[in-house]
């Protein structure tokens, strides 16, 4: 009975959480997005907006945790606060993924899908923090690279969406290389992991595993795009060597760190 009162409670506490979600996105839409536009200097006004996202979820975070919905155990994350520019590559095995880091990750900046852009819950919230969309490929390169000029970590999930299975990873898109070599920028893998899965691209909302899920975040040392593409000629081939060179570390380490498992 116990048990069931739990599931019941935390099934509500995730409903709950989403609906609030969702109106905070669309009254920010509503009401923040047009103020936002009228601050006269633009710098600033990009640091105010990531400044509130972050601190919105910052406390989502706090409060999922503090009603028993999920846990968090995040490694290195310090490197996420006080590390400079910097580009950010993870993989995604939950719907949440996004909320988590842009939580630990004060100065962020994300690639968005280009179907946000018309999401009412999202498309203020992506305009006035002037996120990247992934609508154009050379924009994105060129949009990321302008971020990471101004200090702002882009947080970007090379995959494209969630990842197709628990131990599996969607092949790697080249568009985190070629930002990184462009601005210069050292790339800093996060391995994410959810125990046991929950929100993830074979669930909906309401699939509220048997217990508090745990999400795991593992922020790896940094790595420099010019030792990954230091013998590539073109950019297009040094690239391909980074993110390569990437996706293969970071399937590794995902099992090194149990987050994937031999044999499944």
């Amino acid at each position: 009975m116990t048990a069931r009162l739990d599931y019941l409670w935390r099934l509500c506490a995730t409903g709950m959480a989403f609906v609030v979600f969702g109106l905070c996105g669309m009254l920010f839409s509503v009401l923040v997005f047009p103020l936002a536009w009228l601050w006269p200097h633009r710098a600033s006004r990009q640091r105010a907006v990531t400044a509130v996202i972050h601190w919105f979820f910052r406390a989502l975070v706090a409060v999922l945790r503090g009603v028993g919905v999920m846990e968090l155990e995040a490694s290195g994350a310090a490197a996420l606060r006080a590390g400079g520019p910097a580009v950010v590559v993870a993989n995604h095995p939950t719907y949440l993924d996004v909320m988590v880091l842009l939580s630990l990750t004060p100065r962020a900046c994300c690639v968005v899908k280009n179907a946000h852009w018309r999401n009412p819950c999202f498309w203020g919230i992506v305009h006035a923090a002037e996120y990247v969309s992934n609508a154009d490929a050379t924009e994105l390169v060129e949009a990321g690279a302008r971020q990471l000029a101004a200090g702002y970590t882009m947080i970007v999930f090379p995959e494209g969406t969630r990842s197709p299975a628990p131990n599996r990873l969607h092949a790697f898109s080249r568009g985190f290389a070629h930002m990184a070599l462009k601005a210069g920028a050292p790339i800093v893998p996060v391995l994410m992991d959810c125990d046991p899965p929950a929100f993830t691209r074979q669930m909906r909302w309401y699939d509220v595993p048997a217990r508090a899920f745990r999400m795991r975040v593992n922020v790896l040392a940094p790595l420099g795009v010019g030792e990954l593409a230091a013998h590539d000629a073109t950019p297009a081939l040094a690239a391909r060597s980074v993110t390569r060179a990437v996706e293969a570390h970071m399937t590794q380490h995902l099992f090194d760190y149990g987050f994937f498992k031999t044999g499944n």
